[in-house]
């Protein structure tokens, strides 16, 4: 297994904004298709319709971004605290558009933001891991400062995804990091940071996911 220091920074800066990109697209490519109806055709149910598409994919662009904003981003100066409500309400904003629902238990508190950040990449694992849909159960547990972060996804054919079983731990020699890789890699990155051991692993049915110190 290959270390996290084989990606430089250009290339794995690269990859996440490819990756965003991938999750924006089809949202933004939808307003446009409604758009370019409501040029074209005068039709009432047409343009209702092509309304309707316009205002959902819109919702789901912003929903995405500002969750992106928060697991990728910069959010907050070096060293700050996130309120876990606002991480909260962009996980619900993400789920409201895919096919598991969410489970959230953790305290209404401020904890620092990488650990909001591998909370919400963790989130992100979780739900590749039932891609028929699901539910997903997120929970912070024990001190704030040095927390326990564990996931449960259930569901239909709930498995360890191929990339996190590959790149979780570091940079597989024998795998192509691309944009769809990177981010069970960038959670790996970010738990190993935090002095956290991550691990992923099915028990029966059930995938779990959990990031606690060492």
């Amino acid at each position: 297994m290959g270390t996290s220091e084989s990606v430089s920074a250009l290339e794995l800066a690269a990859l996440l904004c490819s990756r965003v990109c991938h999750d924006v697209i089809s949202p933004v490519g939808a307003i446009t298709n409604g758009l370019e109806v409501l040029a074209d055709d005068d039709d009432p149910e047409m343009r209702d319709h092509a309304m309707d598409l316009i205002t959902k994919s819109a919702a789901q662009a912003s929903a995405k971004l500002q969750f992106a904003r928060l697991a990728f981003g910069a959010a907050g100066s070096a060293g700050a605290a996130l309120d876990l409500n606002d991480a909260r309400a962009v996980a619900e904003g993400l789920m409201a558009s895919e096919k598991a629902s969410l489970e959230w238990n953790a305290p209404s508190a401020t904890m620092g933001k990488d650990y909001v950040k591998l909370l919400l990449n963790m989130l992100l694992i979780g739900i590749a891991a039932i891609p028929r849909g699901g539910v997903v159960h997120l929970s912070v547990e024990g001190d704030l400062a040095a927390p326990h972060l564990s996931l449960r996804s259930t569901g239909q054919a709930a498995r360890v995804p191929e990339e996190t079983a590959k790149f979780l731990q570091g940079r597989d020699p024998n795998g192509f990091l691309d944009a769809r890789a990177v981010q069970p890699f960038y959670t790996g990155l970010i738990a190993r940071g935090l002095g956290l051991g991550i691990d992923a692993r099915m028990e029966g049915e059930e995938f779990r996911l959990d990031a606690r110190p060492v």
